[in-house]
């Protein structure tokens, strides 16, 4: 089993609360969970990354329990192994490619140096075709390019999994279905369980290898409205 979550989690204010009770186990390399705006989606994600702190219930990858708050167990964030893709990337505007990469390796609060990072991020800058682009700065790149930046540094320090949270929303329809593509041939070769986030019918084709459907706060049926999307094949064209 890749991810086992049984977490309560509430959020607001007095006049407007949200309460998520989400439960669900996956072997799957790739889940994908799926729901209408305001489901809960990024909560459960945020979750599983430790951004958020649930107020019952407990996370375990593989085994290791990552929370637990009965045992008052929670991993900080950062020892989760985990690579997080933020919505919308989450790019720093003042370092270039190469150091916005590097910072997936930097603890400290200094900001990577031009030359920062070695190897592991001259790996990236080549698999992901990020070469030409390493000394610009983020404004200076095309949606797609951003996107690849922002799922190299999720890679660099070598994930145990990816998490991403709708990876494509910010791309126009051409580009999003060449990047899909993209992320799909990376997956194939990492060998990496992935969990992604989406309200897009593609995205759970593509990669919907298991599905969940969260509706107000938790796990429901599967509305008829997807039945077509399910119904057609798990992955994209390879």
């Amino acid at each position: 089993m890749s991810f086992e979550v049984d977490i309560g989690l509430s959020v607001g204010g007095d006049r407007r609360r949200f309460r998520l009770d989400v439960a669900f186990g996956t072997a799957a390399l790739r889940t994908v969970i799926y729901g209408p705006s305001g489901a809960g989606k990024s909560l459960t994600l945020q979750s599983l990354a430790g951004l958020q702190r649930p107020d019952r219930g407990r996370i375990s990858f593989r085994g290791q329990v990552l929370f637990d708050a009965d045992q008052r167990i929670d991993v900080p964030a950062r020892d989760r192994g985990f690579g997080y893709l933020f919505q919308d990337y989450a790019l720093f505007p003042q370092l270039n490619v190469r150091q916005n990469i590097a910072f997936g390796l930097h603890r400290g609060l200094r900001n990577p140096t031009t030359a920062a990072g070695g190897q592991a991020v001259e790996r990236w800058l080549e698999a992901l075709e990020l070469y030409e682009v390493a000394a610009q700065r983020p404004s200076e790149l095309s949606g797609g390019q951003r996107q690849r930046v922002a799922l190299a540094r999720a890679l660099v320090a070598g994930p145990r999994a990816l998490l991403l949270d709708e990876p494509f929303s910010a791309l126009d329809p051409e580009l999003r279905q060449r990047t899909r593509a993209e992320l799909d041939r990376l997956l194939d070769r990492l060998g990496l369980p992935m969990v992604m986030i989406t309200h897009d019918p593609e995205d759970i084709r593509w990669f919907g290898e298991q599905t969940l459907y969260l509706r107000d706060g938790g796990i429901a049926e599967r509305p008829p409205a997807t039945t077509t999307v399910d119904a057609a094949p798990r992955f994209g064209p390879r």
